[in-house]
């Protein structure tokens, strides 16, 4: 270590204590090699951690660093009781990282306020990936999509490749496919090319983005949370600049979830109006195809080509008026905006009086949407029995192939008898016609999600109450086949710092482009530099 000499005695033995602490994974010793406080920072590729507690909940999530060797330290002293210390890492697998810290010297100790982290590079994450290119497949040189590109969700169909559903064990068992899906082919078209394919929630059977067989995909907005499913995969690889769309599906919001943990924009199809060819389905009653973007110009370019006439020869002709107006009234559901977090709720109404402030203010209402459970317990119910029929007999075949979070909801659902079935989708009709006459000449608007994403640290517990909570909130769109639209508008706090919260449009059926259009109106009007500012 070319400098560690020059250290202080009590400095090196500080920084010796910390290099044994992370090689071990040493919790309490890394957090006791933090200094106290909500000034502490910690920043590395994903972003930056401020404050003691948010630095120690990542940690937490994180895991140990590979095995490593201190190869070269540098040492700058500042003060007395202040001291730069940039060290490199050599991996005993190869490559090498770097680490930034500054230490000082607080009631006797050494302590850190101050790190960044360069990690060793990696060709691939994958537990974002599942294959990826620079492109994986080009699309057309021409079009309103040429350059960008895309990641999908490991559902759709590409010619020559196979679908994973998010599970190692269905890969070994696919088939490379002979055709690609209309949904990719669409954006190939356009100009867009394939980066590559991304994971997915094992069968699209969850919205938490966690995967037990290739690891959780990183939160782009909140460093060690956990990023929303099922289309975790391209969303993640959106957020961090990987790709600028993920196509991915939304059958009770994993488009929306996603989009709305990560600050992104996602929007849910109307469903039927882009074809499912060459989607491996989990409940077809409910799943549509949609896109992720990080801004909503990009979200514009998608839905103006995708949904043409002249942009999909594969879009269902059934609705004729996504390029008509929708009207500026919102429609506020009173049951959501009951079932979301305090700090939420706050940040939402404190948009809303900022939007009624403006120059261009829309018509506000409070209405009853009704019992969120009500659309819950029978929207659950149908998709259970869907997914066991899609997926029953391959499971049956491979009783230890999913995780214990996946298993559990497949063994419920395998328990829906016909009787069940028939009764929920009796229930589901008059709160479908309730939905679809509430948006008839206004669009619905609300929080996305109860609050920001949970961590990657919370139990299997909390994140089934988050997840229940989550689809109480996002089935009613689901039910009534409803495009839904989720924008980055809200930031609410978090033990991981400040956190997108997205809100939710949601409009009559096949007014899609519409939708967007709409949603970046009311954004712009959000951004206003001369409103009040939200709370």
């Amino acid at each position: 270590m070319s400098d560690a000499n020059a250290l202080p005695d009590d400095l090196f033995t500080a920084f010796e204590d910390y290099e044994r602490a992370i090689l071990s994974n040493d919790l309490d010793a890394l957090d006791a090699a933090f200094a106290p406080g909500p000034d502490t920072i910690r920043g590395d590729g994903a972003g930056l951690l401020v404050g003691h507690d948010a630095i120690s909940a990542f940690r937490g999530v994180r895991g140990g660093v590979p095995p490593r060797t201190i190869e070269r330290v540098e040492y700058r002293p500042l003060s007395e009781d202040a001291a730069l210390i940039v060290s490199v890492s050599r991996y005993l697998g190869g490559g090498t990282g770097l680490q930034t810290q500054l230490w000082e010297r607080i009631a006797g100790r050494w302590l850190i306020t101050a790190a960044h982290v360069t990690p060793r590079a990696q060709a691939l994450d994958r537990s974002v990936w599942r294959t990826v290119g620079d492109p994986l497949y080009q699309g057309a040189w021409e079009g309103p999509l040429a350059g960008l590109t895309v990641a999908v969700k490991d559902l759709f169909a590409i010619k020559g490749y196979r679908i994973g559903a998010g599970n190692p064990a269905f890969l070994a068992e696919a088939r490379a496919e002979s055709t690609t899906a209309p949904a990719v082919g669409d954006l190939l078209r356009g100009g867009a090319s394939l980066r590559g394919i991304a994971r997915t929630d094992e069968f699209a059977y969850s919205i938490a983005g966690d995967n037990v067989h290739y690891g959780t995909p990183p939160n782009g907005a909140l460093p060690g949370a956990l990023p929303g499913g099922s289309s975790s995969g391209p969303a993640s690889a959106v957020a961090t600049g990987q790709a600028e769309i993920g196509l991915a599906t939304d059958t009770a919001g994993s488009v929306r979830v996603p989009a709305s943990y990560q600050g992104l924009w996602g929007l849910r199809t109307t469903h039927g109006l882009v074809p499912r060819q060459g989607l491996l389905p989990l409940a077809q009653s409910f799943d549509t195809v949609g896109w992720l973007t990080r801004d909503g110009a990009t979200l514009q370019r998608v839905v103006d080509w995708c949904l043409s006439y002249d942009g999909s020869e594969s879009t269902e002709s059934v609705y004729g008026e996504s390029g008509a107006d929708l009207p500026w009234r919102l429609f506020v559901p009173e049951e959501v905006l009951a079932a979301v977090e305090p700090e939420t709720r706050a940040a939402f109404e404190g948009l809303i009086v900022r939007v009624a402030a403006s120059d261009d203010p829309p018509f506000f209402a409070r209405v009853a949407l009704g019992s969120l459970d009500e659309y819950f317990e029978p929207f659950r119910t149908v998709q259970a029995a869907e997914a066991w029929r899609n997926n029953g007999e391959w499971l049956r075949e491979h009783p230890d192939a999913v995780g214990p979070a996946v298993a559990e909801r497949f063994r419920l659902a395998s328990a829906v008898t016909p009787e069940a079935e028939a009764s929920a989708r009796r229930a589901l009709e008059p709160l479908r016609e309730q939905v679809q006459g509430l948006v008839a000449n206004a669009v619905l608007i609300m929080p996305t999600v109860p609050g920001p994403a949970p961590l990657r640290t919370h139990g299997g517990e909390h994140v089934d109450a988050v997840r229940q909570a989550t689809l109480r909130m996002t089935t009613p769109a689901a039910v009534a086949g409803l495009p839904a639209v989720s924008v980055p508008l809200l930031t609410v706090p978090s033990r991981l710092g400040p956190a997108p919260v997205g809100v939710c449009l949601v409009s009559r059926a096949g007014t899609d482009i519409a939708l967007v259009r709409l949603a970046r109106r009311l954004a712009r009007i959000v951004a206003d530099p001369t409103l009040p500012e939200l709370s």
